[in-house]
Protein backbone atom coordinates (compact mmCIF):
# COMPACT_ATOMS: atom_id res chain seq x y z
CA UNK A 1 0.00 0.00 0.00
CA UNK A 2 1.24 3.15 -1.04
CA UNK A 3 0.88 6.36 1.81
CA UNK A 4 1.11 9.90 0.09
CA UNK A 5 2.21 12.71 2.00
CA UNK A 6 0.96 15.95 2.11
CA UNK A 7 3.75 17.73 0.18
CA UNK A 8 2.98 15.21 -2.71
CA UNK A 9 -0.63 16.65 -2.61
CA UNK A 10 0.26 19.77 -2.63
CA UNK A 11 2.02 19.53 -6.01
CA UNK A 12 -0.86 18.73 -7.80
CA UNK A 13 -2.09 21.87 -8.06
CA UNK A 14 -2.49 22.43 -11.75
CA UNK A 15 -3.61 25.71 -13.90
CA UNK A 16 -6.57 25.51 -15.64
CA UNK A 17 -8.22 27.77 -17.98
CA UNK A 18 -12.44 28.30 -18.25
CA UNK A 19 -14.47 29.52 -20.72
CA UNK A 20 -17.55 31.46 -19.00
CA UNK A 21 -20.29 32.29 -21.17
CA UNK A 22 -22.15 35.29 -19.19
CA UNK A 23 -25.24 37.46 -19.76
CA UNK A 24 -23.94 41.17 -20.67
CA UNK A 25 -25.62 42.42 -17.85
CA UNK A 26 -24.43 45.25 -15.08
CA UNK A 27 -22.94 43.50 -12.29
CA UNK A 28 -21.74 40.13 -13.07
CA UNK A 29 -18.01 40.82 -13.14
CA UNK A 30 -18.39 41.48 -9.27
CA UNK A 31 -20.37 38.59 -8.87
CA UNK A 32 -17.74 36.18 -10.23
CA UNK A 33 -14.89 37.66 -8.76
CA UNK A 34 -16.78 37.49 -5.46
CA UNK A 35 -17.37 34.09 -5.92
CA UNK A 36 -13.75 33.39 -5.85
CA UNK A 37 -12.84 35.61 -3.35
CA UNK A 38 -15.55 34.57 -1.02
CA UNK A 39 -14.11 30.94 -1.38
CA UNK A 40 -10.27 31.84 -0.93
CA UNK A 41 -9.68 30.45 -4.75
CA UNK A 42 -7.10 33.20 -6.65
CA UNK A 43 -8.07 33.74 -9.86
CA UNK A 44 -4.36 34.00 -12.07
CA UNK A 45 -5.30 35.98 -15.09
CA UNK A 46 -9.27 37.68 -16.24
CA UNK A 47 -10.59 38.86 -18.95
CA UNK A 48 -14.03 39.94 -19.89
CA UNK A 49 -14.75 40.91 -23.25
CA UNK A 50 -17.86 40.75 -26.06
CA UNK A 51 -19.04 38.27 -27.83
CA UNK A 52 -19.94 37.87 -31.36
CA UNK A 53 -23.93 38.07 -29.77
CA UNK A 54 -24.45 41.59 -27.90
CA UNK A 55 -26.30 39.83 -25.32
CA UNK A 56 -23.45 38.10 -23.89
CA UNK A 57 -19.85 38.55 -22.89
CA UNK A 58 -16.91 36.07 -22.75
CA UNK A 59 -15.11 35.45 -19.58
CA UNK A 60 -11.92 33.77 -19.43
CA UNK A 61 -10.72 33.01 -16.02
CA UNK A 62 -7.11 30.90 -15.49
CA UNK A 63 -6.99 29.58 -11.76
CA UNK A 64 -5.32 27.07 -10.52
CA UNK A 65 -5.89 23.85 -7.49
CA UNK A 66 -5.78 20.65 -6.95
CA UNK A 67 -8.99 17.84 -8.76
CA UNK A 68 -11.63 18.95 -6.23
CA UNK A 69 -10.86 23.04 -6.07
CA UNK A 70 -11.13 22.78 -9.84
CA UNK A 71 -14.68 20.68 -9.97
CA UNK A 72 -15.95 22.87 -6.86
CA UNK A 73 -14.86 26.24 -8.72
CA UNK A 74 -16.96 24.83 -11.93
CA UNK A 75 -20.21 23.91 -9.95
CA UNK A 76 -20.21 27.58 -8.14
CA UNK A 77 -19.43 29.23 -11.41
CA UNK A 78 -22.61 27.15 -13.03
CA UNK A 79 -24.78 28.00 -9.93
CA UNK A 80 -24.79 32.08 -10.64
CA UNK A 81 -28.00 33.19 -12.57
CA UNK A 82 -25.99 34.85 -15.21
CA UNK A 83 -23.89 32.58 -15.90
CA UNK A 84 -25.08 30.68 -19.71
CA UNK A 85 -22.04 28.00 -19.88
CA UNK A 86 -18.57 27.11 -18.18
CA UNK A 87 -16.18 25.43 -20.42
CA UNK A 88 -13.19 24.10 -18.39
CA UNK A 89 -10.57 23.84 -21.41
CA UNK A 90 -7.48 22.61 -19.86
CA UNK A 91 -6.77 19.37 -21.99
CA UNK A 92 -8.90 20.13 -24.80
CA UNK A 93 -7.47 21.43 -28.24
CA UNK A 94 -7.60 25.08 -27.50
CA UNK A 95 -6.13 28.45 -28.55
CA UNK A 96 -4.83 30.92 -26.24
CA UNK A 97 -2.77 34.29 -26.79
CA UNK A 98 -2.12 36.92 -23.95
CA UNK A 99 -0.96 40.60 -25.15
CA UNK A 100 1.82 42.46 -23.38
CA UNK A 101 2.86 45.89 -23.61
CA UNK A 102 6.82 46.42 -22.12
CA UNK A 103 8.62 49.91 -21.82
CA UNK A 104 12.23 49.11 -21.76
CA UNK A 105 15.26 51.46 -21.55
CA UNK A 106 17.01 51.65 -24.77
CA UNK A 107 19.93 54.72 -24.30
CA UNK A 108 22.75 52.80 -25.57
CA UNK A 109 21.33 49.69 -26.95
CA UNK A 110 18.04 50.48 -29.14
CA UNK A 111 19.13 48.40 -31.88
CA UNK A 112 19.94 45.36 -29.73
CA UNK A 113 15.97 45.18 -28.22
CA UNK A 114 14.77 46.06 -31.66
CA UNK A 115 16.50 42.94 -32.91
CA UNK A 116 15.26 40.94 -30.07
CA UNK A 117 11.58 42.22 -30.52
CA UNK A 118 11.90 41.12 -34.12
CA UNK A 119 12.69 37.31 -33.15
CA UNK A 120 9.74 37.67 -30.71
CA UNK A 121 7.48 38.81 -33.94
CA UNK A 122 6.80 41.97 -31.66
CA UNK A 123 6.09 45.47 -32.94
CA UNK A 124 7.64 48.46 -31.38
CA UNK A 125 4.41 50.94 -30.85
CA UNK A 126 6.14 54.47 -29.28
CA UNK A 127 9.62 55.16 -29.34
CA UNK A 128 11.34 58.33 -27.49
CA UNK A 129 15.02 59.14 -26.72
CA UNK A 130 15.58 57.32 -23.86
CA UNK A 131 12.94 54.62 -23.38
CA UNK A 132 10.77 52.04 -26.31
CA UNK A 133 7.36 50.76 -25.97
CA UNK A 134 7.17 46.80 -27.44
CA UNK A 135 4.07 45.42 -28.17
CA UNK A 136 4.08 41.37 -27.85
CA UNK A 137 1.08 38.78 -28.69
CA UNK A 138 1.59 35.40 -28.32
CA UNK A 139 1.31 32.64 -25.18
CA UNK A 140 1.78 33.02 -22.20
CA UNK A 141 5.54 31.15 -22.23
CA UNK A 142 6.38 33.91 -25.00
CA UNK A 143 5.69 36.84 -23.23
CA UNK A 144 7.19 35.57 -20.07
CA UNK A 145 10.57 34.53 -21.94
CA UNK A 146 10.52 38.17 -23.74
CA UNK A 147 9.94 39.87 -20.57
CA UNK A 148 13.15 37.88 -18.83
CA UNK A 149 14.98 39.03 -21.62
CA UNK A 150 14.25 42.75 -21.45
CA UNK A 151 14.87 42.35 -17.58
CA UNK A 152 18.69 43.03 -17.59
CA UNK A 153 17.86 46.09 -19.95
CA UNK A 154 15.79 47.77 -17.20
CA UNK A 155 12.06 47.44 -18.12
CA UNK A 156 10.59 50.46 -16.98
CA UNK A 157 6.73 49.21 -16.22
CA UNK A 158 4.34 46.98 -17.97
CA UNK A 159 1.00 45.40 -18.23
CA UNK A 160 -0.61 42.31 -19.53
CA UNK A 161 -4.06 41.50 -20.37
CA UNK A 162 -4.27 38.11 -19.37
CA UNK A 163 -5.02 34.79 -21.72
CA UNK A 164 -7.76 35.30 -24.35
CA UNK A 165 -8.94 31.24 -25.02
CA UNK A 166 -11.70 29.78 -27.45
CA UNK A 167 -11.36 25.80 -28.48
CA UNK A 168 -10.32 24.94 -31.76
CA UNK A 169 -12.95 23.02 -32.86
CA UNK A 170 -15.37 24.35 -35.78
CA UNK A 171 -18.17 24.23 -32.95
CA UNK A 172 -18.48 27.17 -30.40
CA UNK A 173 -16.75 26.69 -27.24
CA UNK A 174 -19.47 25.99 -25.55
CA UNK A 175 -20.93 22.96 -27.27
CA UNK A 176 -17.76 21.04 -27.05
Amino acid sequence: MTMKSPSSELNKQEKHTFSVLVENRFGVLSRVAGLFSTRGYNIDSLVVSPTENKNYSRMTVVTHGDDAILEQIQKQLNKLVEVVQVTDLTGSGFVSRELMLLKVRCAENRSEIIQIAGVFKANIVNVQKDSLVIEVTGSTEKLDAFEALMTSYGIIELARTGKVALSRSTLPTELE
